[in-house]
């Protein structure tokens, strides 16, 4: 020890004060020699005088701190003499240091930038112990197998280290001072003062540096067997090319391999249909160009490169700009747009629900597909759809095998494909038109393509590889509900699209339809213009039905015709009233208002619910001499026959309240019939109406011309609820009726009916048969053929004062 040292040095229990030096990339073992090349915040205390520098190098555990802490460092460091210090270029010092023994650290002082602690060396005797000669026998025989695994040791490194074993801890920091072994395990070395610790410390070192030698070499065997054997094949093509060539036969898809393979790489393909496209492009690359199983290939291929794995189109939430579409697409239908609203609101607040598919059901023409590409729209997603009416073969959903020749894929996957996107708007038409042969049963088909438990997996035959549907707003649509199948129909949310109102057609034809008629039969604004008469006309006396196609294939009727005399020659502005609606399409097909025929007796009419909608219902009734038979015709179904019996019987049962002779119903046959025969006609909402109709006929007393009915009817004369009544009600105010008898159950009902229609028509609820026949039968009495009944040409006691009529109408003859 210098004399230097022996001032700092205090008492025996306070230790040594030695200047504190902290180095990170390097570590100084006792009795080592090491030049280092010191950092930034490694700075060395300055030489005093002559003396040798004695200084404590000390070491960081994790990140090196600015300056040193008893809980940033190792609590043992090495006494180190610096040997010698040379000045580098830019300001660096290059130092050697010479380990001396290790010391255990008891304190730090801080002073400025400088700092010094106090040390306890460890005595040369505490660094031997007992038992360790089989920890330098391992570490020997770790060493005969270490070293030849890396060329930067010398060759006689190990006859080095064997001639060096002096004390187990000597021989320990020797073979960590020689080896390469990463820092934080040299320094956990350094820092043990026991012996068997530290040669233990090195065997596991060593082992864990073989092992990761051997996993190193594992590794770089099997990519140097792999890169050998992809030259190899490589080696391989090209001789087939040229032996190929030379034969003159054409190539193999290796270069279409080639490419495809540049495609797979790029595309985002799931898990699954990565390893199948791998596979078959392999597949691809040895099989002929002129074979038929090349092209086969080839298009599986490219139609799982194709689709939209993962590409998808981003979300518009926005309810006002959605309103807006949708008020800018389509007039009225106010609950319908509600309905819409709620669905779009819901996927905003959770964009990955998955909540019921809207089946939107109503007459053809009432803007079913048009909603679907609002919705789209208001969504900011794409917009596809397919028609599945009269489908039979389930391979059309979900796609041929490719064993059978031409096989292709569904026409789910085509829309998928088309559309570019894999959370496209849906629009599945006509669900209720589908039918099933021994080709299979395209609604089951249907039914996994809706079901959200099991589309996140769909299969389709050709692919035969998962798909995922579940992003995807599925819409359906159909006329009827009746003939979707129950497992289906449990799977839709019905949303109903009952009709347009006159009101509603006019908004509809003067803001969207007669525009774009006139745009596409080239006519220009302020070159035809429709009067408030002539559009009024139109609607009442050339269309009747639910929707707006009549209507519109008659505004392009009439555009047709004045482009037509544009061209002849006739330039002046065309004004479109009734009297010039007149002459372009002739006479007017319907009547616009039904009350203006004649009450009859024996004529009654009812209101029936159809597939386009509501419809009237004329039922006519007469008698003849016979045996109390009675026919009923006009293409009726079963249900509507039985009606027909029932009514019948409720009135021959209540023939005394109707002052009929009892003996009229025997002596007479009954023929019932509903014209237009041709057409299929069933349902029980028509037994008032027959029953009206028979009783009129009995009593002599006409039907009101202006009333229509609808009912279910019992044996005991109660009116049962029927459904549809919104499109009946509509179907009465566009034939121009004034009064409508309903059954008293269907009232709730009356609050989805258009405010024009309730103010147009008076709404009579009924719940007994009586009151019904009450309503609709005129007091004055027509006289019947003598010698089929009795009449009594008086006022009968079950009728009563008729209601009043409405405001301008002549009252009916008493």
């Amino acid at each position: 020890m210098s004399s230097a040292a022996a001032k700092r040095q205090g008492d025996a229990g306070q230790g040594e004060v030695l200047p504190v030096i902290q180095l990170s990339s390097s570590v100084v073992f006792p009795f080592d020699v090491v030049s280092i090349q010191l950092q930034e915040g490694e700075a060395l205390p300055p030489p005093a005088g002559e003396e040798e520098t004695t200084v404590l190098a000390v070491y960081p555990r994790r990140a090196r701190a600015r300056l040193p802490s008893l809980e940033t460092i190792y609590p043992v460091g090495v006494v180190c003499r610096v040997v010698q210090r040379i000045a580098m270029p830019q300001g660096a010092v290059q130092a050697v240091f010479q380990g001396q023994t290790r010391a255990v650290i008891r304190s730090l002082s801080v002073d400025g930038a400088s700092v010094s602690a106090t040390v306890v060396r460890v005595p040369p005797d505490l660094e031997a112990g007992g038992g360790s000669d089989r920890a330098v026998v391992e570490i020997l025989d770790l060493l005969h197998d270490y070293l030849p695994q890396d060329g930067t040791y010398p060759e006689d490194l190990e006859t080095i280290l064997r001639m060096n074993v002096r004390g187990p801890g000597r021989f320990a920091d020797l073979v960590a001072a020689y080896l390469h072994l990463p820092l934080p395990c040299k320094r956990e070395i350094l820092a043990s003062e026991d012996s068997t610790r530290r040669l233990a410390l090195v065997r596991d070192a060593l082992q864990e540096e073989i092992a990761r030698w051997n996993v190193d070499s594992d590794v770089q065997k099997k990519v140097r067997t792999q890169i050998e054997q992809r030259q190899k094949e490589q080696y391989l093509r090209q001789q087939m090319r040229v032996i190929r060539r030379e034969l003159g036969e054409e190539e193999s898809g290796e270069g279409e391999g080639d490419e495809l393979m540049e495609r797979l790489a790029r595309a985002r393909l799931p898990r699954e249909s990565r390893e199948v496209a791998e596979r078959e492009i392999r597949r691809l690359r040895s099989v002929p160009v002129s074979s038929a199983e090349y092209q086969v290939i080839r298009t599986y291929v490219g139609w799982l490169l194709d689709l939209p794995w993962r590409r998808r189109s981003r979300d518009r939430h926005d309810l006002k700009e959605a309103r807006r579409i949708l008020d800018a697409r389509h007039a009225a239908l106010p609950r319908m747009k509600e309905r819409i609203l709620e669905h779009l609101a819901v996927r905003c607040l959770k964009p990955d629900q998955r909540g019921p598919v809207l089946c939107l059901v109503g007459p053809p023409g009432v803007g079913k597909t048009s909603l679907g590409r609002s919705v789209a729209e208001a969504l900011g997603r794409k917009f596809v759809r397919m028609s599945v009416g009269g489908l039979r073969d389930e391979a059309e959903i979900k796609g041929h095998r490719r064993t059978y020749v031409g096989a292709m894929p569904g026409k789910v996957i085509q829309l998928l494909k088309r559309a570019g996107t894999k959370n496209p708007v849906l629009q599945i038409d006509e669900v209720d038109k589908m039918g099933s042969d021994f080709r299979g049963d395209p609604a089951s088909a249907i039914l996994e393509v809706l079901d959200s438990e099991v589309n996140s997996e769909f299969r389709d035959h050709y692919l035969d590889v998962g798909f995922d549907l579940s992003q995807v707003v599925f819409l359906a649509t159909a006329n009827l509900v009746d003939p979707i199948p129950a497992a289906l129909r449990d799977r839709l949310e019905i949303v109903r699209l009952e009709g347009y109102t006159r009101e509603e057609k006019l908004a509809i034809a003067r803001g969207h339809m007669i525009p774009r008629a006139m745009d596409s039969n080239g006519l220009r604004a302020g070159q035809m213009h429709f009067t408030p008469a002539g559009l009024g006309a139109l609607i009442d006396g050339h269309t009747r039905e639910a929707g707006l196609r009549e209507m519109d294939r008659k505004l392009h009727a009439v555009c047709r015709k004045v482009a037509t005399r544009r061209v002849q020659g006739e330039t002046a502005p065309v004004t479109v009233g009734k009297r010039r609606l007149s002459e372009l399409l002739g006479p007017a097909p319907y009547r616009s208002d039904s009350a203006g025929r004649a009450p009859e007796v024996g004529v009654a009419t009812g209101l029936a619910w159809t597939a386009v909608g509501g419809t009237l219902l004329t039922i006519e009734a007469t008698r003849m001499p016979g045996r109390g038979a009675i026919l009923v015709t006009g293409h009726l179904g079963e249900v509507m026959q039985e009606s027909a019996r029932a009514a019948l019987s409720y009135v021959r049962s209540n023939c005394e309240e109707f002052e009929i002779s009892s003996g009229a119903f025997r002596r007479c046959d009954i023929h019932i019939h509903f014209p237009e025969g041709a057409t299929p006609k069933d349902g029980p909402s028509a037994g008032v109406a027959i029953a009206t109709c028979v009783a009129s006929l009995f009593t002599g007393r006409a039907v009101r011309s202006d009333l229509a009915m609808t009912g279910e009817i019992t044996l005991k004369g109660r009116v049962l609820e029927v459904g549809g009544i919104k499109e009946k009600l509509l179907a009465a105010y566009r034939a121009g009726l004034r009064t409508v008898l309903i059954p008293k159950g269907n009232v709730p009902e009356l609050s989805e009916i258009p405010p024009e229609v309730r103010r147009s028509i008076e709404i009579v609820p009924t719940e007994d048969v009586m009151q019904n026949i009450c309503e609709a039968l005129l007091n004055i009495v027509v006289a019947q053929p003598s010698d089929l009944d009795e009449v009594v040409a008086v006022q009968p006691a079950f009728a009563r004062p008729p209601p009043p009529q409405p405001r301008g109408r002549e009252p009916e003859p008493r």
